[in-house]
């Protein structure tokens, strides 16, 4: 399994920094994890095109996370010499068809694709549920951010996880769903002194991590006061485990 950080910034516009998404390789999938402004170009320099992608998970639909679903649909109707294979199937919280749907009274037929090439899932936004694929596992469990919000666990073939925590305020439904995860990435917007409502610190990231036994933690989702302080001391605090601070185009190997 490899995971490639495409986006490890916010809605704030950076030279160094697209908003929200992560890719996650193994075998022959390509899955994208949220997909905010910028993901598209960022695939593009991995070498990987919207095309290869066949699920695409959607944490909750705040514009940083969401705000290049309709340019990669648009996208995706232009054949030009590629076109899709296989269908991309869009998984999230209760209220993803209806975000869906509300899109279409907007942009109409360019963002409809044809009914085989397009899927839906939607998985329950106040209680943890599992479903199988075809390779892997999906666990999701709500988390304290919008009513829609949850994080996912992957479980590849050789039973390596990944969690991946969207945004989200400190909550036990987290820590539960990574417990003992080979690989933790979690959202850590601002410093320690300047906690938000709904949102991560480095110490309380760490703290997660170290309670959930995740075996490695990445850090993402800084917004630019994160630049003023030294993030991975703050996470110290908590956390003693592998860190990592999520930079976009880096690129982790997930090893049990």
């Amino acid at each position: 399994m490899l995971v490639t950080i495409l986006g490890s910034g916010t809605c704030v516009p950076s030279l160094n920094r697209s908003a929200c998404s992560i890719l996650l390789e193994f075998d022959s999938a390509k899955l994208l994890f949220d997909c905010g402004p910028g993901t598209m170009r960022r695939l593009l320099e991995t070498g990987v095109t919207i095309y290869e992608i066949s699920h695409l998970f959607f944490s909750h639909f705040h514009p940083d996370h969401s705000g290049e679903f309709v340019p990669l649909l648009f996208s995706t109707k232009y054949a030009g010499g590629h076109h899709r294979r296989k269908p991309l199937t869009l998984i999230g919280g209760r209220g993803l068809l209806d975000f869906y749907n509300k899109l279409q009274s907007v942009y109409g037929q360019w963002i409809v694709l044809a009914a085989d090439m397009l899927n839906i899932v939607e998985f329950d936004n106040s209680a943890s549920e599992s479903q199988h694929f075809k390779t892997f596992i999906v666990e999701t469990a709500p988390v304290a951010h919008n009513p829609e919000s949850v994080a996912f666990r992957i479980t590849g073939p050789n039973n390596q996880s990944v969690v991946y925590s969207g945004d989200t305020d400190y909550t036990d439904n987290l820590i539960a769903l990574a417990k003992d995860t080979d690989l933790l990435i979690c959202e850590s917007a601002l410093p320690d002194s300047m906690h938000a409502k709904g949102h991560l610190t480095p110490s309380l990231a760490g703290d997660i991590a170290t309670r959930a036994n995740a075996r490695r933690l990445v850090l993402t989702h800084f917004y630019p006061e994160c630049d003023n302080v030294d993030i991975q001391k703050e996470c110290r605090k908590t956390y003693t485990g592998p860190l990592i601070l999520a930079e976009d185009l880096i690129q982790i190997e997930v090893i049990r």
